[in-house]
């Protein structure tokens, strides 16, 4: 096997570069579009004053939703080569598809070969979204798990914010005339974004593949060894390592009784609950409306007044923030649980989009045309209306980072059984992908025609899913991934003091007095499971200890203890 990796802060901070990528594609964009060098050599507009009008608003939709089209397709495919080759492989060849891509943009020619090598770019995004967070969730600890997973959102911030800032020194390039302007400021950032995905694929060489996808393959062996290598510090008697291979391996003897996982079976009576809420967090995590801000933001600076590089400035405090109140999550969401989590932010984000609306359509004046000839740049705003739009904008960039950023990756993979979970995933995070496209295209025409309205929408969705998040999103934190098995016993007989010890998934398998039909236990019935699990993680449970806590676990209580 060579030389592997072991410390899993070292494989996560790895492997989430892929995350990065995403970032960077982000930044590609946002902080391109609004720089003369882009509008002048992808012009399809008239000169005003000087300045080039760059593609049309229709024009200008379709190249941003290139690459989340893109990702929608790599994002579906992910789950057949990530269950092929294995999680580790499926994160490589997405590195291989990357360098590919931002070869043909940064050559650019016109716009088709522009778009092309964003859906290229985009294909490759969509295996790493999905199969990263799958990858990590299977080989860490589950009291670790949800701030190792939530690295992939901080490293999109990072991504979105260095390239920001190569985009922001490259605009310096040459002049901003039409006459002056260089090609150089854009194909710089766009050559530069390369590097990451050659270092990730170098890099990954030494990490450990999946423990759990080596235990379907019937490589029990290697499975152990990653264990060891992971959880048990070198020791492979470790009982930490013991419980979670017998739980595989409990798994894996259920799962052989069944066929292969196809995309069919998601929507079976036992499993449509569980993939309707993968998709949903996805879905919500676009519709929260920080698309907006993060490939219009120019956009909304420019309505407030903002102009040229000072525009360009006032937007990177934002992806600041963005990095910065990633990182509470990062240390505190595997003791806040998932649902509390995205049920506040929920909430702080519908405040602050309404707030905007109200800002918007009672200060703002309408501008023929656009601000700075520009159409998206519908409406003017001036003195303090203008100064609340941008700090209701900061504000809702607080409240996503720390909540909907990082939980619609870490959420997702810990809601399915381990033969379908590369799968559900792909289709979980392929509805994400799906929902991007649409409103890559829907935001610049939105902006230039319904104005103010735009947030008024993107308030409503966020109202709607906090109620749905509050109905259904059941608490997955706390739980192994392997608790995902149905259990094999009424769930309404154990009692609540062994709760601890019962399922994370198999709580949509339950048929107790707090469980509906096809959903399982109520949402608001769940609670984080941090302590218990902690313990048997430190080893302060012996191997005895686990195993009549295993035995006691699987003996039914009289139904009154409940």
């Amino acid at each position: 096997m060579g030389y592997q990796v072991g410390n899993i802060y070292v494989i996560a901070g790895v492997a989430v570069v892929g995350g990065g990528l995403f970032g960077f594609d982000i930044s590609s964009m946002s902080a391109i579009l609004g720089t003369q060098a882009y509008k002048c050599y992808f012009n399809q507009g008239d000169t005003v004053d000087g300045n080039c009008q760059g593609p049309t608003t229709g024009t200008q939709g379709g190249i941003t939703a290139a690459m989340p089209g893109g990702s929608w397709v790599g994002a579906l495919v992910s789950g057949f080569i990530s269950d092929m080759f294995g999680r580790k492989k499926a994160i490589m060849i997405g590195c291989v598809i990357w360098v590919i891509g931002s070869t043909i943009i940064c050559a650019s020619q016109n716009i088709g070969m522009l778009i092309a090598g964003r859906i290229i770019n985009g294909f490759c995004v969509g295996i790493e979204s999905a199969q990263v967070p799958v990858y990590i969730s299977e080989i860490a600890p589950p009291t670790k798990r949800g701030r190792l997973v939530a690295l992939q959102q901080w490293a999109i911030t990072w991504g979105i914010l260095i390239l920001y800032y190569i985009s922001y020194g490259a605009s310096f390039v040459g002049g901003g005339t039409p006459q002056t302007y260089s090609t150089a400021v854009f194909r710089i950032p766009w050559g530069i974004q390369m590097v990451p995905a050659v270092l990730l694929f170098i890099a990954m060489l030494f990490l450990p593949e999946s423990p759990r996808w080596l235990a379907r393959k019937d490589r029990w062996e290697e499975c152990h060894k990653v264990l060891t290598l992971v959880h048990g510090h070198g020791d492979p008697d470790s009982p930490f390592v013991l419980y979670e291979l017998n739980d595989i391996r409990d798994m894996c003897q259920f799962e052989a009784r069944n066929s292969d996982a196809t995309y069919w079976e998601l929507f079976q009576p036992k499993m449509i609950n569980r993939t309707h809420i993968g998709m949903f967090t996805q879905i919500w995590s676009q519709l929260t409306g920080m698309n907006v801000m993060m490939y219009y933001i120019t956009y909304v600076f420019g309505m407030a007044g903002y102009s040229g590089n000072a525009n360009l400035l006032a937007s990177s405090i934002q992806y600041i923030i963005n990095v910065i109140m990633t990182v509470p999550a990062l240390i505190w969401l595997d003791r806040w649980g998932r649902r509390n989590t995205m049920i506040v932010g929920a909430f702080l984000m519908m405040v602050w989009m309404f707030t905007n609306a109200g800002i918007m359509g009672g200060q703002g004046k309408v501008v023929e045309g656009g601000v700075h000839n520009i159409p998206e740049e519908s409406m003017k705003l001036t003195g303090s209306a203008a100064k609340g739009l941008i700090a209701c904008t900061y504000l809702f960039v607080a409240s996503y980072a720390p909540t909907w950023g990082p939980c619609s990756w870490v959420y997702p993979p810990e809601l399915y059984p381990l033969r379908v979970r590369g799968k559900a995933v792909a289709l979980a995070t392929s509805s994400n992908w799906a929902f991007n496209t649409a409103l890559g295209a829907f935001v610049p025409p939105a902006f230039a025609n319904i104005r103010y309205q735009v947030y008024i929408i993107f308030g409503i969705f966020n109202l709607a899913m906090l109620i749905h998040v509050i109905i259904l999103f059941p608490e997955t934190a706390g739980k192994t991934l392997e608790d995902s098995k149905p259990p094999s016993f009424p769930l309404h007989q154990v009692s609540k003091q062994r709760l601890t010890f019962v399922s994370a998934a198999a709580m949509f398998e339950s048929t107790g007095p707090d469980s509906l039909p096809y959903i399982g236990t109520k949402a608001w019935k769940t609670k984080v499971e941090y302590q218990s699990m902690a313990r048997k993680e430190k080893g302060e449970v012996t191997k005895d200890k686990l195993e009549a806590m295993e035995h006691e676990e699987h003996s039914p209580e009289p139904a009154e203890k409940v």
